[in-house]
């Protein structure tokens, strides 16, 4: 049985994480879903600081507590800057968008 022997790899053909998202045409709904989930992430760990429960929340921001869940999803995209705005001023923080 003859011994394999090992090719050095190449990288003249890989790419960067962001080329395949651009050329699968993906780029924007990969960024959007990865700024909710940090987005959901804060709020939740100001949550935690601030010993505040969904349902206290909800009631902070008077809305129900699905919603507040739906806000703290990662997943769910479906979420008005204007609920951002509130949860964050609730929990001690601020919201910032700005165009870069």
């Amino acid at each position: 049985m003859a011994k394999k022997t090992k090719r050095p790899r190449t990288t003249g053909k890989l790419s960067t994480l962001d080329d395949f998202l651009v050329a699968d045409g993906k780029r924007e709904e990969f960024e959007a879903v990865a700024i909710k989930e940090v987005l959901a992430w804060q709020i939740a760990e100001a949550m935690k600081k601030s010993n505040l429960s969904q349902a206290g929340l909800a009631v902070r921001m008077n809305t129900s507590r699905s919603q507040v869940s739906r806000l703290l999803d990662p997943k769910d995209g479906n979420v008005t800057l204007r609920t951002l705005q509130r949860a964050a001023r609730i929990v001690g923080r601020s919201l910032r968008l700005e165009l870069v």
